[in-house]
């Protein structure tokens, strides 16, 4: 004990040694010198400074964890689909191949995003939003957007499916990024600050309900709205915004007697009224959650997913996992999304502490949108939020929502270098 704490520095010498900072520092200013900055360099018990990181590795490191556990998963729950006369042409590695294949694209995209100076995204979000409304129109042409079970909301591109509705998730984040920052002179005046912007989240809106997707609208509704929280408009007012939006939603459902039926069965899903109808997804995700227990049943050992249990490898991978990792592989996961989330406010804080107000906003957006569409999802398998059609990102099956969001990340994580290069004394 005595020896490490001859070795360990003491309290003193620490001190010391931020006094000797602090007198760099005040030096370094009144010399015209760049100030040395020490945030990311772990010091050892030898006082030596560690390898300043160039990026966040965590957060890649975590991400590619959650996109390698979608591929076991997406395989675990699609291995048995075969057997199904639907899907009776496809190999049993069929959805797992594929989902490699979406990974390594996204990977692809990852690393050529990363490269684009965030100023550039800043320039184009306006544009990049326009693309994004002509996507969702084009989506609703007939011969030319895809169906699949009633819905319109894909693009056949050969060998994926794009879906509109995820480009506008980054879309708006951006512009609503873009549009605050532009705004800031006026945004206590919420009228003239939030007009324009309720606007352009109504016209999406619109072509979302048209394929209809309200799951994706909730989502961009959610980035949109935070997005115009963190970037101060005047609280009473955004509340009552708040409070409207919550309204219309509320009008949306009970105008549409299927929607009502959803809420119905998700109120009381056992119900022999709605358990083989609108509550059966719901009733199997618990009954699967619950074979689980703690440890789960083993990785391949789901029965649910045995043609029980619907879209098991989209929207119910959350009750797969809980089944065959169990509650533990389940707490995992919800904790890996929640760390996701609070890295990407870290970083867009960061930002916004160096002045760069939209590449802070538009991370902090896309906290949101991971936080926000992972809590829902995984609320919709836990039984605590109604069904919605609604993916978890980065594992469920799909390629243009993997692709999206890894370049989404990617464009937060180069925020990051560009925040560590300002804070070492360089540029973006």
């Amino acid at each position: 004990m005595s020896a490490v704490m001859k070795e360990s520095p003491s309290l003193r010498e620490r001190f010391g040694a931020l006094l000797r900072r602090r007198s760099e520092a005040g030096d370094a200013k009144r010399e015209g010198r760049p100030i040395p900055v020490r945030d990311w360099i772990n010091v050892g018990q030898t006082g030596t400074p560690a390898r300043l990181l160039g990026f966040d590795q965590a957060l890649v490191t975590v991400t590619i964890a959650l996109l390698a556990l979608g591929i076991v998963m997406v395989y675990s729950a699609t291995v048995a689909l075969p057997d199904s006369p639907k899907f009776a042409r496809y190999a049993s590695t069929y959805f797992m191949s594929r989902q490699i294949l979406f990974v390594a694209v996204s990977l692809f995209a990852a690393l050529v995003t990363v490269q684009i100076p965030v100023s550039f995204w800043e320039k184009a979000s306006p544009w990049i939003f326009v693309v994004s409304l002509l996507l969702l129109i084009v989506v609703l042409i007939p011969g030319i957007g895809k169906g699949v079970n009633g819905a319109k909301r894909w693009i056949p591109l050969g060998v994926l499916n794009f879906q509109p509705s995820e480009l506008a998730k980054v879309a708006i984040a951006m512009y609503a990024a873009s549009y605050m920052m532009r705004k800031m002179d006026i945004k206590e005046k919420f009228v003239r600050a939030v007009a324009p912007m309720a606007v352009a989240l109504g016209v999406i809106g619109l072509l979302l309900l048209a394929e209809p997707d309200m799951g994706a609208f909730m989502v961009i509704a959610v980035i949109a709205m935070g997005i115009l929280f963190l970037g101060g408009v005047n609280g009473r007012m955004f509340f009552l915004s708040i409070g409207v939006l919550v309204g219309a939603f509320v009008l949306m459902i009970l105008s549409s007697p299927w929607r009502a039926e959803r809420i119905l069965a998700f109120l009381n899903p056992w119900d022999p009224k709605y358990a083989m109808g609108k509550g059966y997804q719901l009733t199997h995700s618990l009954i699967a959650l619950g074979r689980g227990e703690i440890f789960g049943q083993g990785l391949g050992g789901s029965v649910e997913k045995l043609h029980y249990l619907p879209e098991a490898h989209t929207d119910f991978m959350l009750a797969v996992i809980g089944e065959e990792l169990g509650f533990i592989g389940v707490a995992c996961v919800i904790f890996a999304f929640f760390w996701i989330s609070r890295r990407l406010f870290h970083i867009g804080r960061q930002a916004i502490a160096l002045d760069r107000v939209f590449a802070g906003l538009y991370a902090q957006g896309i906290g949101i949108w991971m936080g926000g569409q992972a809590f829902i999802n995984m609320g919709v398998n836990l039984g605590i939020l109604p069904t919605k059609g609604l993916t978890l990102p980065l594992m469920s099956y799909g390629g243009s929502a993997i692709v999206m969001n890894v370049v989404a990340l990617a464009i937060v994580l180069r925020i990051d270098i560009e925040n560590r290069q300002l804070m070492r004394g360089g540029r973006a």
